[in-house]
C-alpha cells in the first residue's frame, strides 16, 4: 500500500503530514503511525499528522499520533507544520489560518514566507493548573524535582534545575510514566538564564528526546512566568535554536515552520 506524504519540521521538530482523502483504508491508524515514524523502517519523524477538510468553523482539522501509536491532543510545531501544508496546497489563505485540533481550535498568523519556509505567531492559549501544582515535588528515582504541572493543550511537567549535567534523559523517561501521571506527560527540564530567557531540553510523551517543543516552550514559559522567574516576552533556548514567547490576553509562540519533502510510504498492514 502506497502512503502519501509531506514531510515537515518546526524548528527541528519533524512531522509527517498525510491528507485524509488521499489515505486508503487502513485497519489501524497506530499501527501505521509506528511504522511511518520508525526512523529506520520508515520515513522517521517525531510524529504523523492526518489532516482532514475544514471542520467547525477551521481550515482543516488534524489528527496526531506519536510514533509509539498513541494519538494525542495537539503539538504547538506540528499545528504550524500543519498550517504551512494548507496554504502551500490551497486549503487555507493567509494571513490567518485557523486548525481544528485534539485541544481545539487553534489559529494562527503568517508573518514571513519564503519558499517552502514559514513563519507563524500561534496563539497558545492560556494554561490550566492548580495552585498546588505551581510548585509541586515529585521524588522519582531518587530524584527530589521542583517541578510546576500545568496543561497547554496537553499535559506538561516543568522541572527547574542549576543545569543540565545529569542524564536528564533517563529521569525524562521516568517522570514520563511516573503514577502521578495515569495518561503520562510532557517533560521539560528548564534552566532560567535571566528575567527574559530560559533554556530548555525536552522529552515528550510517546516520542523521547525531541529538539525542540512548542507546547514545551509554552508549558516552560508559563511555569517560570507563574513562579516570578521570569516576565513576558521570554526567549525560550532549544537545541534547534530560539522559540519566541509573549504572555499578555493569551500566550503567543513565534516560530518556523518548514516543508521539506513528499514522497510515498510502502505500507504493509502485517
Amino acid at each position: 500500500m502506497k502512503i502519501p506524504f509531506t514531510k515537515a519540521h518546526g524548528a527541528l521538530n519533524d512531522f509527517l503530514l498525510t491528507w485524509q482523502p488521499d489515505l486508503a483504508p487502513v485497519k489501524s491508524l497506530s499501527h501505521l503511525a509506528t511504522a511511518i515514524c520508525h526512523r529506520n523502517a520508515g520515513v522517521g519523524a517525531d510524529g504523523w499528522l492526518l489532516i482532514s477538510p475544514a471542520e467547525a468553523g477551521c481550515d482543516v482539522r488534524i489528527r496526531l499520533f506519536n510514533p509509539d501509536g498513541g494519538e494525542v491532543e495537539m503539538s504547538g510545531n506540528g499545528t504550524r507544520c500543519a498550517a504551512a501544508w494548507a496554504l502551500a496546497n490551497g486549503h487555507a489563505t493567509a494571513p490567518t489560518v485557523r486548525i481544528l485540533t485534539g485541544a481545539g481550535p487553534k489559529s494562527m498568523s503568517l508573518v514571513e514566507q519564503s519558499g517552502p519556509l514559514y513563519s507563524f505567531v500561534m496563539d497558545m492559549g492560556l494554561p490550566s493548573y492548580s495552585n498546588e501544582d505551581l510548585h509541586a515535588k515529585l521524588q522519582v528515582g531518587g530524584h527530589d524535582l521542583d517541578c510546576t504541572i500545568l496543561h497547554v493543550g496537553n499535559p506538561q511537567c516543568a522541572i527547574f534545575v542549576a543545569d543540565f549535567d545529569f542524564d536528564w534523559i533517563s529521569l525524562g523517561a521516568a517522570v514520563e510514566r511516573d503514577p502521578r501521571f495515569p495518561d503520562r506527560t510532557n517533560v521539560s527540564f528548564v534552566r532560567v538564564l535571566d528575567s527574559h530567557s530560559i533554556d530548555v531540553r525536552f522529552f515528550e510523551r510517546g516520542v523521547g528526546v525531541t529538539n525542540s517543543s512548542g507546547t514545551g516552550s509554552t508549558g516552560a514559559m508559563a511555569a517560570s512566568v507563574l513562579r516570578g522567574l521570569t516576565s513576558s516576552p521570554v526567549t525560550v533556548h532549544t537545541p534547534a535554536g530560539i522559540l519566541k514567547l509573549s504572555w499578555d490576553s493569551t500566550i503567543h509562540l513565534l516560530g518556523p515552520a518548514e516543508l521539506v519533502a513528499t514522497g510515498l510510504f510502502n505500507y504493509s498492514e502485517s
